[in-house]
């Protein structure tokens, strides 16, 4: 994973893996389909990111909760069933953070999973390019290789959902997707 790529939501998003910008750092960008304001919706607002990750509150401020209710069977149509490592996601699943930054509609960064003990961070920055948006995603403190593959796959399979309902495309299935990209960042990330 040296060398970054970059997907143009014109051009296929699974072309675009994350690169481990450090041994615990996920990165991945995607270019969406512009305003800044519409992105940041959907990063933000509870119906329109349940559409691509999960549902849940957000008290955007810093401190504030974050809320995220998966439902990953809801996020596409013709899906695989999650495998087997994954089956207690197959039903609902709930996940808690704190917002520890808030620069609307620039930037967003939240823990991810506090409940878990040892919780990790997740942030996103827009950039305005022409009607495009530039959404880098960054996932820091990931503790180990079974948890950089699943938050990769998993990252890259939510952020190319979210490039399709962006620009008005049907995704492919969110466990398909995933399984395949799993085994992909297997081979890439050593």
């Amino acid at each position: 994973m040296n060398q970054q790529a970059r997907v143009d939501h014109k051009e296929s998003p699974a072309d675009a893996y994350g690169v481990l910008s450090e041994a615990d750092t996920l990165r991945i960008e995607r270019l969406l389909p512009g305003p800044i304001e519409r992105v940041w919706s959907y990063l933000t607002e509870s119906d329109k990111r349940a559409r691509w990750l999960a549902a849940g509150d957000m008290d955007l401020r810093v401190g504030g909760r974050v809320e995220h209710v998966f439902r990953n069977w809801e996020l596409t149509e013709n899906d695989d069933p999650p495998p087997t490592k994954y089956a207690e996601h197959a039903g609902e699943s709930r996940m808690h953070g704190r917002i520890t930054s808030c620069e609307p509609p620039h930037s967003l960064a939240y823990t991810w999973s506090e409940s878990a003990g040892e919780c990790s961070e997740v942030s996103f920055e827009l950039t305005e390019q022409g009607t495009d948006v530039k959404l880098v995603l960054t996932h820091r403190r990931l503790i180990n290789r079974d948890e950089l593959l699943g938050v990769s796959a998993g990252w890259h399979t939510h952020l190319d959902i979210l490039s399709n309902r962006l620009s008005g495309r049907e995704p492919p299935g969110f466990w398909r997707t995933h399984t395949r990209l799993e085994e992909e960042y297997a081979r890439r990330i050593r």
